[in-house]
């Protein structure tokens, strides 16, 4: 098939590359000259595990173009999908202004039938909006059809090839044949292909991200009362993780959920909600509980040094929201960074991947360091924020070589706190019994 991807952020990027992979042609359209110039000459723009080995080869071999010319890349195209950004705005509803403005710009450009997906992150009744837009100008038949991703940031490759589900949302008997085929290298194993109304299918994508981070901020109040009650949070992560009806993914107690989507999704959900007159109890208060808990490393620091951090050095390992990606939109590292300024401390920190998107944003106000021992020299404690795999088994002795005192503080409960105590380490986590140095 000859495929059209209209934006080359995160998802459309790994959108084209992955469907160039099964042996169609896709051409992926960006207004960003600079992005376009650099993916044209081999150069990747996102870190994403696996995607530059498809990326190459795909290049190499002719099925994978990127262009600025919307004409141009939509050139007989059978399916054209807009992956395309929806921020929040300040009322924290999804802000349609570029999937609009493509809309817009489509209609005349159609020159024969052409299925468009919206393959981005929509409010309930944006596929019609669409269609509405695009047919003003259209002289030609099309079907707008909702085909909401749920790729996880670091094993998207991985996702996309090999989906648990695929979500189809559409009325048209004629869309649905172009999407079963498209669709059909990827679901050999038999996992399904579902299809659905648009408006079902829009809904199932907030549904699912609202849900996961209800999970999230559900084990990280029960991980605060277990502090307060002396209870082990692991332990009961275990208990209740092995009930079928439960399961135990999403049930890592943390500084909170961060990134592209739980944060902007579960708001656009509660405002989708409160526009109808619907209030929507326990989502808002999955955003206040996570809210509160991308403080709580900070809060740990705070309580344990008596609100003295002015003068204080502290090394923070990990900025990216999650492990195997440079995304930190929404990271709790960001937040914890952001008050230890305040506070008057000066922040050593180390990312596999995200140091030079943080760098955009705090600047020379913090040190980066491509080691992450080297962020350690000075340091009166480190902190960990973020779960990359090089941080699970480090070596101890020299991370005491480094810090003025053993003391770390772990958002991501890394470490087993008997070890810690049995090496000599003061050690604060999340929902775990607090281990002192001697004690």
């Amino acid at each position: 098939m000859k495929i059209a991807v209209v934006g080359t952020g995160y998802v459309g990027l790994v959108t084209g590359t992955c469907f160039s992979e099964t042996g169609n042609h896709v051409t992926c359209i960006d207004i960003d000259q600079e992005k376009v110039k650099k993916l044209s000459s081999g150069v990747i723009t996102i870190y994403e595990p696996g995607l530059e080995v498809l990326f190459e080869r795909n290049r190499k071999h002719g099925r994978l173009h990127f262009t600025t010319s919307l004409k141009e890349g939509i050139q007989d195209a059978e399916i054209i999908f807009l992956a395309l950004p929806t921020p929040p705005g300040e009322d924290g509803s999804a802000d349609l202004k570029y999937i609009l403005k493509v809309a817009d710009d489509l209609g005349p450009l159609l020159s024969h039938y052409t299925v468009i997906v919206d393959k981005s992150t929509v409010p309930v009744g944006t596929a019609e909006l669409v269609s509405e837009r695009i047919r003003k100008g259209a002289k030609v038949d099309f079907d707008v059809v909702s085909n909401p991703e749920f790729l996880r940031e670091g094993v998207a490759v991985e996702d996309f090839m090999k989906p648990d589900r695929v979500v189809v949302g559409t009325a048209s008997d004629r869309a649905r044949k172009v999407m079963d085929s498209l669709y059909a290298p990827f679901v050999r194993q038999g996992n399904p292909v579902i299809f659905m109304d648009e408006r079902s299918a829009e809904l199932t994508k907030y549904a699912a991200n609202s849900f996961l981070a209800t999970k999230i901020s559900f084990m990280n109040e029960i991980a605060n009362l277990c502090e307060l009650l002396g209870a082990d949070v692991d332990a009961i992560r275990r208990g209740i993780g092995t009930d079928t009806r439960i399961g135990k993914r999403f049930l890592f107690p943390g500084i909170g959920y961060g990134g592209s989507c739980f944060p902007k999704d579960v708001q656009a959900l509660a405002k989708s909600a409160s526009s109808v007159q619907y209030d929507f109890k326990i989502l808002n208060a999955v955003m206040e509980v996570n809210n509160q808990q991308r403080l709580r490393l900070y809060e740990m620091v705070k309580l344990h040094y008596n609100n003295h951090l002015k003068g204080k050095t502290f090394a923070l390992w990990g900025l990216a929201f999650k492990p195997e990606t440079d995304d930190i939109r929404e990271a709790p590292a960001l937040y914890t960074i952001t008050e230890l300024l305040a506070a008057g401390a000066e922040v050593r920190v180390h990312d596999p991947e995200a140091a030079e998107n943080v760098k955009r944003i705090f600047g020379d106000k913090i040190q980066y360091f491509e080691d992450q021992y080297d962020a350690l020299k000075g340091a009166d404690a480190l902190l960990i924020a973020t779960e990359w795999s090089e941080f699970r088994t480090p070596d101890f002795e020299q991370i005491a070589r480094g810090l003025k005192s053993k003391i770390i503080f772990d958002g991501r409960n890394l470490y087993d706190p008997a070890s810690m105590r049995d090496l000599g380490y003061s050690y604060f986590s999340i929902g775990r019994q607090v281990v002192s140095a001697g004690k």
